[in-house]
């Protein structure tokens, strides 16, 4: 009814006859797109390439992937869950949350490598200064090399260079800015090796003259040691006599194997068997490593890189050389331009002068294998490392069986000096020079102090004064002054005389007092009224009552 009436007019004024209504299943149209998959988490396992393989095992046919069931997902659960939160860096144009836009041209490798770099090294403006007056107070050796690996590409520079012209408006990302500011240095590769080569020349010379120094040092100390010239006869003895042979010398190579040749009977080395006889026939021989410290230093340095750094290093003062003309093209300052040219002049004769120094010291090495006796014919083929590392660990060695031969040595010394006193009275034992002198010492000092001075009577050299003796006997005090000038001491020596003795006196001789308790306060007044009765006595009387006082003792 209605809807007719509706589609007769519709059709009357428009004249054309609508689409039908899309049906029910039916596919969108094709101007909607399909919505984009957000970007999720990844996984990052390896394939497998023969998952499906249909061989048979003792497990099954296949492989448990084949008979895996299918599984349904929910994956809008999924990207809901798993969606990437990092942030999507474009080629051109990023915008990072509500930071302003910037242009990144450079690999993102290269980008964060250049921006860690960044962070150990001063502003681009000090740089910049810095590379162009050659300031070493600015940027250090490190700075330098660093900056080295830095330096933009003509493709680099371009490129930054394009996008910056096709955006003005939108500014760089911190690495494009610091490279397109090194790049505005003129001549910067050039200025950059030639300063490293600068600040790097007297360590890489270093490295170079110490070892040749050590090596011509460690020639004369070895030719000069007189142990190891005995430590090689002894060898050569031993030898002819385990070969039935009379030979003249043999060759140094030997010394390796000096340590694992060893007896039938204690398997001792035959290393210890000849620092035994080399300590025992000559006390006053050394341990041979402690004197050849050069050829230690030695063992330890690649003469054939030594060789190769001395040539690398004369390329680059040829390369330096170039560098500057490079730089004076667009240097317009004169002194630095004369500072970096005689730097260069010193470098080439220092260099001239380190090239034959390390010629003759090579010769020199050689001439010392002949003097040692080895064949001309193969001098030439042994290298220096390996001669000086042959030298070292067997003075080494030599070293640890010295010290266990003089061990073995110190404790037979001491078995025997035990032995002679075994079954002995210490009384039997003939003392040693400096025990007989201290107890000469001690007797004399002990005669000294016991003895009484000449005027002292027996009666006062055996009396034992008391306080209360010496503060009311003015009658004996009166006498002993009048005993001369050295009866003044008679108390001073009385004393000493009377610690002497008990002293020198044996233990089982000491009489052993019980020890009694202290007493308390109580007993004062009977202390005092003692004291009292005493005073009053004369000296016999006191004597007689202090004697009697002791117990076990009777008068």
């Amino acid at each position: 009814g209605a809807a007719g009436t509706l589609f007769s007019n519709t059709t009357a004024l428009s004249g054309r006859v609508p689409p039908p209504p899309p049906l029910l299943g039916a596919a969108r149209p094709l101007s909607s797109a399909p919505q984009q998959k957000k970007k999720t988490v990844k996984l990052f396992w390896r394939e497998l390439k023969q998952a499906d393989r249909p061989q048979k095992c003792h497990f099954g046919r296949g492989t448990v992937w084949a008979s895996l069931d299918k599984v349904e997902v929910d994956t809008a659960r999924l990207e809901q869950l798993f969606e990437s939160k990092a942030k999507e860096l474009c080629v051109t144009k990023v915008t990072m949350g509500t930071k302003k836009a910037v242009i990144l041209v450079l690999d993102p490798k290269r980008s964060n490598a250049i921006n860690i770099g960044m962070t150990v090294l001063p502003a681009i403006h000090v740089i910049k200064s810095a590379i162009l007056s050659f300031d070493e107070f600015a940027i250090s050796k490190e700075g330098i090399e660093k900056i080295l690996t830095m330096v933009p590409t003509e493709e680099e520079k371009q490129k930054i260079q394009e996008a910056q012209l096709a955006d003005p408006d939108v500014p760089l990302g911190s690495a494009e800015q610091f490279l397109l500011s090194l790049a505005s240095i003129s001549a910067l590769t050039a200025r950059l090796q030639l300063w490293s080569f600068k600040l790097n020349y007297e360590a890489l010379e270093k490295e170079i003259a110490e070892p040749l120094f050590d090596l011509k040092l460690g020639m004369e100390q070895l030719a000069s040691n007189r142990t190891f010239r005995r430590i090689l006869a002894t060898l050569l003895a031993i030898g002819n006599f385990l070969n039935s042979t009379s030979v003249k010398g043999f060759e140094l190579s030997y010394l390796e194997k000096v340590a694992e040749v060893k007896d039938t009977v204690h398997r001792q080395s035959l290393l210890y068997h000849t620092c035994k006889l080399v300590v025992d026939k000559y006390p006053e021989s050394s341990d041979v490593y402690s004197e050849i410290a050069a050829i230690s230093r030695s063992a330890k340095v690649d003469f054939e890189l030594l060789s190769e750094n001395l040539v690398q290093l004369e390329r680059r003062c040829k390369a330096s050389w170039d560098n500057l003309k490079v730089v004076a093209k667009h240097e317009t300052k004169v002194a630095l331009k004369t500072k970096m040219t005689e730097f260069l002049k010193d470098c080439t004769q220092r260099i001239i002068i380190l090239k034959v120094v390390h010629r003759r010291v090579i010769n020199r090495f050689h001439s010392f294998l002949l003097f040692l006796g080895q064949p001309s014919s193969s001098v030439r083929d042994i290298k220096v490392t390996a001669f000086c590392r042959i030298i070292s660990e067997f003075a080494l060695e030599y070293r640890t069986s010295r010290e266990r031969v003089l061990t073995l040595k110190r404790k037979r010394t001491t078995v025997r000096e035990r032995r002679k006193t075994r079954g002995k009275m210490i009384t039997e034992v003939p003392r040693p020079p400096a025990e007989a002198e201290q107890e000469e010492e001690h007797e004399n000092m002990k005669n000294l102090l016991i003895s009484s001075p000449p005027g002292l009577s027996a009666d006062h050299r055996g009396l034992r004064r008391s306080r209360a003796v010496k503060s009311k006997s003015p009658s004996v005090m009166s006498a002993a002054r009048d005993d001369g000038s050295n009866f003044q001491d008679d108390a001073t020596d009385d004393i000493m005389n009377r610690l002497v003795k008990s002293v020198s006196q044996n233990p089982s001789q000491r009489t052993s007092n019980p020890r009694t308790r202290k007493r308390s306060n109580l007993n004062r007044k009977s202390s005092e009224l003692r004291r009292t009765l005493w005073s009053g006595l004369g000296v016999d009387a006191a004597q007689i009552q202090e004697l009697s006082s002791k117990p076990g003792e009777t008068v």
